[in-house]
């Protein structure tokens, strides 16, 4: 489920207590999401801004972010123009999912200027577009050139519009037709919040009394379910589980923060995700292809046989036929032997010998293999479930035991390398007795916390 109309406006408000701020900070977290560090008059604050296809929002948060080194484009412009700015104003396009950021920032020379950063969230269109004074677009986070969308285009030069709105009423001023879905009635509502409206009035409940709670809530519920989480900032009462409950700006983070972070590691360490398959997939089919081998080595004694009978009836065979039929030594049957008709029997038998001899010695070898090949790819499975659940960091780390190993070159400039010294990222766990369990998620962790952080009484 992604933020409503309704919900953003409850949201925004908070947002708005805080302003003007100041601009101290802009940083890329991933190709979707900005991180913006400000000041206000009271304090500090970060804000998250993201246009990810499914997870996009806008919200204060608490969380620790990991940037790469280096900023894509968009960010570098984001900082020409918005570095040491001021956020005059943040205000809603009516109850759509569009937020207005009007800030006010110097140029190299010194003098004033206006921009404007609009911030559309609005499932996979969503997108952010830095205007200037004129109108104009100065960049865009996603560009839409003319040939893609002829109607609205979303590229540096082009004057900017919003995009086209439904003719809706305002719910805060209105009141609602029983008789017709509330989605279609009113600006700001999602299917979802339509579905408790319609459930809390079957019951009894008034429109405007449910609308004067929503717009009074600081809380956001979220209801878990089968398929994913359900939240808004009223109880969701038509769903069966019970919410748990969060302040508005945290609960977005609990909502979003982890499940973005997943496309954060992989948009930044998706080459390790793609060794990891590779080696996987390489080491699977080595590991057939030795264990035939090594089956076919073992059924080697008929060659040792076949070189026996043809010593022994070297005198009565015909050198240029293609085969013998010899009768075994021990139960007479009749075996035949395949000949290469460029060799006697006894040059035959001395190459059935040499298959024998070599078939025992890759018995030994080919085990070998395949034990180093199994180690292998125990490794790399591992290391594929450790990736499933790393966090950012863990992630980095994953990639600093793949350069020692050198399964993967290094990489300079795209993830900050971990300092020499540096604790690795391990979870601790701590109970009401003051006991604590520490857990190592990846091989580094674990070697860590086994030979130099544990002591010998633990």
């Amino acid at each position: 489920m992604a933020l409503d109309g309704l919900l953003l406006y409850q949201i925004n408000k908070e947002i708005k207590q805080l302003l003007p701020a100041k601009i101290n900070k802009i940083q890329q977290i991933s190709d979707t999401e900005i991180l913006f560090n400000c000041r206000s008059r009271s304090s500090g604050f970060k804000l998250m801004i993201s246009c990810h296809s499914q997870y996009n929002r806008i919200n204060l948060t608490e969380e620790t972010y990991t940037a790469p080194d280096v900023p894509n484009n968009f960010i570098m412009v984001l900082r020409k123009y918005l570095d040491g700015g001021i956020i005059n104003s943040c205000e809603q396009i009516g109850l759509d999912r569009i937020l207005h950021m009007l800030i006010t920032a110097r140029n190299d020379l010194g003098d004033q200027h206006d921009f404007s950063l609009y911030i559309e969230m609005m499932g996979k269109y969503a997108n952010c577009v830095l205007v200037d004074e004129n109108e104009k677009i100065i960049d865009a986070m996603k560009r839409i050139p003319p040939f893609e969308n002829t109607k609205r285009t979303i590229h540096p030069g082009a004057l900017y519009t919003l995009p086209s709105q439904e003719l809706k009423k305002d719910p805060r001023i209105t009141d609602a037709d029983a008789n017709e879905s509330l989605v279609k009635q009113f600006h700001g509502f999602s299917p979802q919040l339509s579905r408790e409206f319609q459930h809390r009035m079957h019951n009894g409940e008034k429109f405007a009394e449910i609308m004067k709670e929503l717009l009074a809530s600081k809380t956001l519920y979220i209801t878990e379910t089968e398929k994913e989480p359900q939240f808004h900032c009223l109880p969701l009462t038509h769903l069966d589980n019970p919410p748990a409950a969060y302040s508005l700006q945290k609960g977005i983070d609990v909502i979003f923060y982890h499940k973005e972070e997943r496309d954060r590691i992989r948009q930044q360490s998706g080459d390790l995700f793609k060794l990891v398959r590779r080696e996987i997939n390489k080491n699977t089919n080595k590991l057939g292809k030795l264990r035939q081998t090594l089956e076919d080595a073992m059924n080697c004694e008929h060659y040792r046989m076949y070189g026996d009978l043809l010593y022994a009836y070297a005198n009565t065979l015909n050198e240029k036929s293609g085969s013998a039929e010899l009768p075994d030594f021990e139960n007479g049957e009749l075996i035949k032997i395949p000949l290469d008709i460029r060799f006697d029997a006894k040059q035959n038998a001395k190459k059935y010998y040499q298959k024998y001899h070599k078939s025992k010695t890759a018995q030994l070898l080919v085990s070998e293999q395949i034990s180093l090949c199994e180690k292998e790819l125990a490794y790399f499975e591992e290391i594929g479930a450790q990736l499933e659940y790393a966090s950012f960091e863990d992630a980095v780390e994953i990639r600093n035991e793949l350069e020692k190993m050198h399964y993967l070159k290094p990489q300079k400039q795209r993830i900050k390398k971990k300092k020499q010294n540096e604790i690795p990222h391990f979870m601790t766990f701590e109970f009401e007795d003051g006991h604590k369990i520490y857990v190592g998620k990846n091989n580094i962790q674990n070697d860590y916390l086994t030979f130099r952080f544990a002591r010998k009484e633990d």
